[in-house]
């Protein structure tokens, strides 16, 4: 039986056009479609650690701008190294004294290096994680594994990995400050209201406001670490403050698309017509689309009924 070809492109255009073939797919991670240059680096990225084409799609996620591999992914990449003699994981401890650890061996031409490391519930109190909104209240002891296994993989092979990091550790960084430096791109004029006076977003007037999303009546646990929510522009820019709250966030989002749909010119005078303006919708709402996730079942209603309301109104006056 003819084994099936592997698409792997071997020339710069090669590559181009499996790119933008990729991209237009939708069999890709969300952060991917659409993006062609982005397809590009994640591909090249795949080459320099050693994965297939659609495995560095699928494994490889861009987080505050560096590239980051899952976990199961990296502890892939280490097993399949000859030089490694095997990794074991395992959790000891009940509670609050739970404990992870990872322990791998490398060898060195006669010689095994072990290399072990841990990472313990109080550490995930001290890194402010533990009872964190997400995988940590839902998958505590998984989470503490992949922190474990993150150290010691890249102890023992950062060669293999090329000193990416996994991306359930980088998910768990902090947000990097915002550029407040006017953008250059005057798309980005329109996303970011407070800079335009002559404008400002508290004067917009929508004929169908949506409906405001009402906080949840369930206090805050007295122990969970605060959450910020930075929203993302259509063109990848972080715009206005994080919002310490998922029903901010949501508000604050509903806003940012009434803009959107509104601006029929950018600061510079340049038409906006109403199909580059659902682009634009569209575009925010998949960059945004990990936190509006977070909404609970009635506030993802509003917004996905506003969503298609702007869309609907858009397209009827093309």
């Amino acid at each position: 039986m003819n084994k099936l070809p592997t698409l792997a492109p071997q020339t710069m255009g090669e590559a181009m056009e499996f790119s933008k073939m990729v991209a237009s797919s939708g069999m890709v991670p969300t952060n991917y479609k659409g993006k062609p240059q982005d397809v590009l680096v994640a591909v090249q990225w795949g080459y320099e650690l050693g994965l297939q084409p659609l495995q560095a799609l699928q494994n490889i996620a861009v987080i505050n701008g560096k590239p980051s591999v899952y976990g199961d992914a990296a502890l892939a990449l280490v097993k399949n190294d000859p030089r490694c003699a095997g990794v074991s994981e395992w959790v000891e401890g009940e509670g609050d004294k739970r404990t992870a650890y990872c322990k791998v061996k490398r060898r060195y031409q006669e010689e095994i290096e072990e290399t072990t490391k841990s990472f313990s519930v109080e550490d995930a109190k001290r890194a402010r994680l533990w009872g964190k909104q997400g995988p940590w209240s839902q998958y505590p002891d998984r989470m503490l594994t992949m922190r474990a296994r993150g150290f010691a993989l890249r102890d023992a092979f950062p060669d293999a990995l090329k000193g990416v990091v996994t991306v359930e550790e980088a998910q768990d960084y902090p947000t990097e400050p915002v550029n407040i430096t006017p953008p250059a791109n005057p798309l980005d004029a329109i996303e970011a209201p407070q800079e335009a006076p002559e404008q400002p977003e508290a004067e917009i007037v929508v004929e169908d406001t949506p409906e405001i999303i009402e906080p949840t009546d369930e206090p805050p646990m007295a122990e969970e670490p605060a959450v910020s929510y930075q929203m993302v522009s259509a063109t990848g820019n972080n715009v206005g403050d994080p919002c310490n709250s998922i029903d901010d966030f949501g508000n604050a989002f509903l806003k940012m698309m009434t803009t959107y749909s509104q601006a029929e010119r950018t600061a510079s005078g340049k038409e906006l017509p109403p199909r580059e303006r659902m682009t634009m919708l569209k575009q925010l709402r998949q960059n945004n689309q990990a936190i509006l996730d977070q909404l609970d079942e009635s506030g993802m209603v509003i917004v996905t009924d506003a969503y298609k309301k702007h869309l609907a109104k858009l397209g009827a006056s093309r």
